[in-house]
């Protein structure tokens, strides 16, 4: 497969490794992308995939809570300006409203009734776009709910009440005080919010995420030229300070550093008398996981103008 310069660039954006070794990396997995960075991993030129990327996409997160449940949506348009129409952020404010209370997923939301219009979620973003002129995508959306406890809710970067670019959702299952709970919920959702763990704990973990760590740390090892048996040492260890990194409960507590998530919980429930369990969290950013479409202004007005 030929090498491009935009693969190279784009490799070095995504792992920050020099542009010779991108294009080594490249020609040594046959333009695989993600091969090529566990290749400068394993090399310890890179040291971790950037998945997100850049993104097009715009827009607003939005969440809404009720009671012991709360829920949060991520509705797409194709330009900032428009994220800051008072219109469209009433959209999504009425739209995470609709998500707290709708059975099911995405499909289901859609279909909901729209507040006051007699019309569906669905109808009403069309409607929205009709009169806006732009582009709109109703992405995703999640929910939380507990029989006792809280659902917290966090937004980073937030435009308007319940609206931004980052919303957390994090739940608590106690019988403990409501506003202690939330206010720990709370505490742990801007920790969420800067820290994007993968999951919860070590067994919500992807498998296959947790392979790919292994055969890159197995491979890095094995560059040290030391036997098997210290390699797997190594390895393990490895492992588990990764599991550190990525899950909520091991991670140390941005609030409290000299505390784990798992045991600030564990300090909570000793002040209020009676257990406390962290059973679930949802993140979302806006726009994560979209590529970018990158395009040459010059060429583009070029082309427009057949020169």
């Amino acid at each position: 497969m030929s090498i491009t310069a935009a693969m190279v660039k784009d490799l070095r954006e995504k792992t920050g490794a020099g542009m010779m070794d991108c294009k080594t990396a490249l020609s040594e997995t046959g333009g695989d992308m993600e091969a090529a960075i566990d290749w400068l991993r394993t090399k310890g030129l890179a040291k971790a995939a950037k998945k997100a990327g850049r993104v097009a996409a715009e827009g607003l997160v939005g969440v809404a809570s009720e009671g012991s449940k709360a829920a949060v949506i991520e509705l797409n348009s194709e330009t900032d300006f428009v994220a800051r129409n008072e219109g469209f952020q009433k959209l999504v404010r009425d739209v995470a409203s609709v998500a707290v209370s709708s059975e099911g997923g995405l499909d289901a939301l859609a279909s909901a009734p729209y507040p006051g219009s007699g019309k569906t979620v669905d109808e009403a973003i069309k409607d929205a776009i009709a009169t806006i002129g732009e582009n709109m995508t109703l992405r995703r959306a999640a929910a939380l709910s507990v029989s006792a406890g809280v659902v917290a809710t966090y937004v980073h970067s937030a435009v308007s009440e319940g609206l931004g670019k980052i919303g957390v959702l994090v739940a608590l299952e106690s019988s403990g005080d409501a506003d202690k709970l939330n206010g720990l919920g709370r505490q742990i959702a801007m920790h969420i919010a800067a820290t994007s763990p993968l999951a919860l704990n070590v067994d919500e973990l992807d498998p296959a995420v947790v392979e790919r760590e292994r055969s890159v740390f197995t491979e890095q090892a094995r560059e040290s030229g030391k036997p098997d048996n210290i390699i797997e040492k190594m390895v393990e260890g490895r492992i588990r300070k990764f599991y550190e990194e990525v899950t909520l409960v091991k991670q140390a507590f941005v609030i409290d550093p000299d505390k784990t998530v798992e045991q600030a919980v564990e300090a909570l429930a000793k002040e209020l008398g009676t257990p406390v369990k962290l059973v679930g969290f949802v993140r979302f950013a806006l726009g994560e996981g979209i590529e970018k479409e990158e395009t040459d202004f010059a060429a583009e007005v070029a082309a427009a103008t057949g020169q």
